[in-house]
Parts: structure tokens; sequence; C-alpha cells
């Protein structure tokens, strides 16, 4: 690769990182191209050198956002820590999480601008939910026997409560409410008969 298509493929990595951390922080109407470009230290008619359009841009920084669960599986084959259901989810119900959307799930931070979104966009999530659901349902499965549809089931309970608890404990203005939604349904997730 010639150094101006490097510099190239750096801009365009850069423009898609800016946009990723400001979607996820400022919902997918935040701010317009210009701000954008100009934020990543560029021209606004830099855009479409890098971009046929604002949807592919944001499909490209929706996708560059999500993975996260697979990559902490990927990471334990290859001698990480050990990813459990139990993990997961107090890594996504934190406070920690809940403070820097910027750099969380997109999901979590987006899913209402997602289900308005093009379908290209929608198509690369629903496959990152699916995705998630599994990785759910096979931790789920190792910790508690080979419960294919049990797993499966609490898996796809288990996401959309962490969802919908990340969501809320963002949303409510009460600090100390927003903790106990997070703390609540984290201790649900993995216990349920408490």
């Amino acid at each position: 690769m010639g150094h101006s298509k490097v510099e190239k493929a750096k801009t365009h990595k850069r423009i898609v990182a800016i946009a990723s951390q400001r979607f996820r922080e400022e919902g997918l109407a935040a701010g317009g191209t210009a701000e954008l470009m100009k934020q990543a230290g560029l021209t606004v008619g830099g855009f479409y050198k890098h971009f046929k359009s604002r949807d592919d841009l944001v499909a490209e920084a929706i996708g560059s956002a999500l993975g996260v669960w697979k990559r902490q599986v990927d990471a334990t084959v290859s001698d990480g820590p050990p990813v459990t259901y139990e993990l997961l989810v107090d890594d996504y119900l934190s406070e920690a999480h809940r403070n820097h959307p910027g750099t969380g799930c997109p999901v979590g931070a987006l899913a209402g601008d997602i289900a308005r979104s093009d379908k290209r966009t929608r198509a690369l999530v629903t496959r990152q939910i699916r995705d998630n659901i599994e990785i759910l349902a096979t931790l789920l499965r190792e910790a508690n026997g080979n419960d294919k549809g049990g797993a499966r089931a609490q898996a796809i309970l288990g996401y959309c409560a962490q969802v919908g608890a990340l969501s809320l404990a963002r949303a409510v203005s009460d600090d100390q409410l927003s903790r106990e939604i997070l703390k609540t349904v984290a201790q649900l997730l993995k216990n349920p008969a408490s």
C-alpha cells in the first residue's frame, strides 16, 4: 500500500472511531457531518472521499464498536482470563459502563436509534445480538449443564435485561436509583432464584 493509501486508511479509521464514540454518547442524530469532520481535523469536503453516505458512516461506526464479548471469549482461548456469564453481566451492568457510553455497547446506547436506521446497520446489529445471545447461552450451558433450550431462553432474557437496565440506569436523574437498577438486575440475572 502506498503512502497516500496508508494515510487515507488511517484517516478513515480515525473518522470512524470519532463517529462511533460520538454516536454512542449523543445518538445517531448528533452533530452534522461538518462538525464530525472538523473534530477529525478535516474539512467536510473530505467526507465523500471516505464514505458514500452518512448511512455508510453510521453502519461502519456502529460495526466497529460491536463484538466486545466475542473478543473477550477469543482472548480466553489464547490464555486470557476466563470469561463467565457472571463476569459479562457484572461488566455490562457496571457503573463504569453506565458512565462511559462512548466506549460501551452501542446496542445499550443506541437501541432506539438503531431501530430507525437503515437496513445495513440493522443487519449488522442483528448479527451481533444473535452472537451475544449465543455467547451467553454457551456460557450458561457450560455452567449449568447442557440444557440448550433453557440456556437460550435465559440468554435472551439476560441480554434484554442487561440492555434495558443499562438504558434505564442512564436515563434516570437519581444516582442512587441508577445504581440500584444496575445492582438489582445484575444480582437477579446471576442468581435467578433469589
